[in-house]
């Protein structure tokens, strides 16, 4: 906090005054960005007809949202272990919305239900995305077709 203070040009009991703890300050300051660069509407991927439509919109509008927002994003993700639990804890319950919206419909159970949500939860994550697009040179489209093609080969493996 004081380095924030310092940063800020204020003393740390004004920036007290204002966010109660390093979590509180830092919930404000994502709460600010994300206004700023909403995320994609998942509620509006349940409206989707059909588990592969979906699943692409998704995943297009996903990959170009961490495109567009992945200088911003990257500090972020790596330096996660020094962020607060409540950050951490958000961001986990993002990708699980993520995943909800794009199995709105299936009803694959037990292993091959637990093996389908496993793949999606793995391509809904910022560093899928980053792995494809930025460290191998896919570009958004292309990371995001081939995320969804693994996805829907392991659906038809689960007999889905």
């Amino acid at each position: 906090m004081s380095a924030v203070a310092d940063e800020a040009g204020v003393t740390r009991v004004t920036l007290y005054r204002h966010f109660a703890s390093m979590d509180e300050l830092f919930t404000a300051c994502m709460t600010h960005w994300r206004a700023l660069h909403p995320p994609p509407d998942v509620e509006r991927w349940r409206a989707i007809p059909g588990f592969e439509r979906r699943l692409r919109t998704a995943l297009d509008e996903l990959y170009g949202w961490y495109a567009r927002n992945g200088n911003d994003l990257y500090p972020i993700y790596r330096d996660a272990a020094h962020t607060p639990e409540s950050n951490r804890l958000a961001r986990r319950q993002a990708n699980e919305r993520q995943a909800d919206a794009i199995l709105a419909d299936s009803a694959l159970t037990g292993a091959s239900g637990k093996r389908l949500r496993a793949a999606i939860g793995h391509a809904v994550r910022f560093w899928t995305w980053h792995s494809l697009a930025m460290e191998q040179g896919l570009s958004t489209r292309e990371a995001a077709a081939l995320v969804a093609d693994f996805i829907l080969a392991a659906r038809r493996s689960a007999g889905g």
